[in-house]
């Protein structure tokens, strides 16, 4: 039937709105989890951590891609958010600053009970969907957060971590980052040192995601080979579309398939674009690539909201989230795998992590050799009479010299 040129934009608005309205639809049944958050960083550099200042009320809070009416305006049920300290806490005081993040999270559950629940499981992120309330769960970025200690590790997962970036932007001791990529740093653990491998080995015991975003592509594929379950790239988008090295590329891609894993697309524009402007159609490109090579089952959302300094035009915070399900549905995704992208696939990778865990196995014990840790604000205590120590191979020739001195001198 032929249309008047003039009906045109009227038509292509109806099935707009139609779109949009079965995006509402299907998010009222299924809420958005996404990956990654950066409002309590954005609490501690505005208010230094203080909640009952006035201008923090999260019900009014202003200058931020996040606030409660633009979370439930987005239909989010879900939101791991980052407990994250920069790279130059490293070595000094970064478990310290992890913990008052943590913290945050907790007495943001507390504050607004009505709207947020701290969650630790899958379970737990379901139960919040039938209440009405955000599921909340943390997430550290950056293992230069565990300070190299397996017991801190383990103590953040008591205190409720469930996923944690295996470096942000700088190597640890035991993993490198992804500016190695760059060469903008130096590869020191080829991916994965042996305690890097430990750390692992762990997370798998202990019901932690492994989120690979920010890490070397070395690094990707020795997580991806060695954990038991599958991991995530908490956000991260498409190599293939934007050449930036916090992106997967295609052969990380179909280990992610292979696996199981995820990967939660980013929002940020130098990495949908590689460009300061983007928009949401070239996001819903991202998805539909990584949709293409790793499968529907492999896609999430990570906006990175709160934590980046430039979005894409129609995604520019959290309460838009059906508009880019509504592009999704318009590029013929189906129901079900919209689901998927908005919830279902965390929550497969989360309850497949879940049945890896087992508390009863002997937890990993051997501490990160002396050597490759930086003294300058830590002490010692353990090394010197602990029956794993190493010594270094220059301090133990120097210690065997000055005993054979000693005894040519007797």
């Amino acid at each position: 039937m032929w249309i008047s040129w003039w009906l045109w934009p009227l038509v292509a608005i109806c099935a707009g709105d139609r779109f949009r309205d079965e995006a509402e639809r299907i998010m009222r049944g299924t809420p958005v989890i996404d990956g990654h958050n950066d409002l309590p960083w954005q609490l501690l550099t505005r208010f230094n951590n203080q909640l009952q200042v006035e201008a923090a009320n999260l019900t009014s809070l202003t200058h931020t891609h996040t606030n409660i009416p633009k979370l439930k305006a987005g239909f989010v049920g879900g939101q791991f958010w980052s407990a994250y300290t920069p790279c130059d806490t490293q070595n000094k005081d970064a478990v310290k600053r992890t913990l008052e993040q943590i913290d945050v999270i907790h007495r943001m559950c507390q504050m607004y009970p009505e709207t947020f629940v701290c969650v630790t499981n899958s379970t737990g992120i379901r139960q919040a969907f039938q209440e009405g309330k955000i599921a909340s769960l943390v997430g550290v970025e950056g293992g230069h957060s565990i300070d190299s200690s397996l017991g801190v590790l383990r103590t953040l997962y008591h205190l409720g971590m469930r996923y944690m970036t295996l470096t942000h932007s700088c190597n640890t001791p035991w993993a490198d980052n992804w500016l190695v990529d760059t060469g903008e740093d130096k590869g020191e653990s080829q991916g994965l040192s042996p305690f890097g491998q430990r750390v692992v080995k762990e997370m798998n015991r202990l019901g932690v995601i492994i989120d690979l975003a920010h890490v070397s592509v070395s690094t990707m594929k020795a997580a991806l080979s060695l954990s038991k379950a599958p991991v995530l790239f908490s956000h991260s988008s498409a190599y293939s579309l934007c050449q930036h090295r916090r992106n997967v590329p295609d052969d990380v891609l179909q280990l992610v398939n292979q696996t199981g894993s995820l990967v939660m697309v980013n929002f940020y524009n130098d990495y949908v674009s590689c460009k300061k402007e983007a928009t949401l159609s070239q996001v819903a490109d991202h998805l539909d690539h990584i949709k293409k090579v790793a499968g529907a089952g492999a896609v999430g959302f990570g906006g990175d909201f709160d934590g980046v300094s430039r979005l894409p035009l129609g995604l520019e915070d959290v309460s838009k989230y059906p508009d880019l399900v509504a592009e999704l549905l318009r590029r013929q995704w189906t129901e079900a795998e919209v689901r998927g992208v908005l919830a279902n696939n965390l929550l497969r990778v989360f309850e497949a992590v879940e049945r890896v865990s087992d508390h009863t196995q002997t937890p990993e014990e051997e501490p990160i050799s002396l050597d490759k840790l930086q003294d300058s604000c830590r002490t010692n205590y353990g090394y010197s009479e602990a029956p794993s120590f190493h010594h270094q191979p220059g301090v133990l020739l120097a210690s065997l010299t000055t005993v054979l001195l000693g005894l040519c001198l007797l």
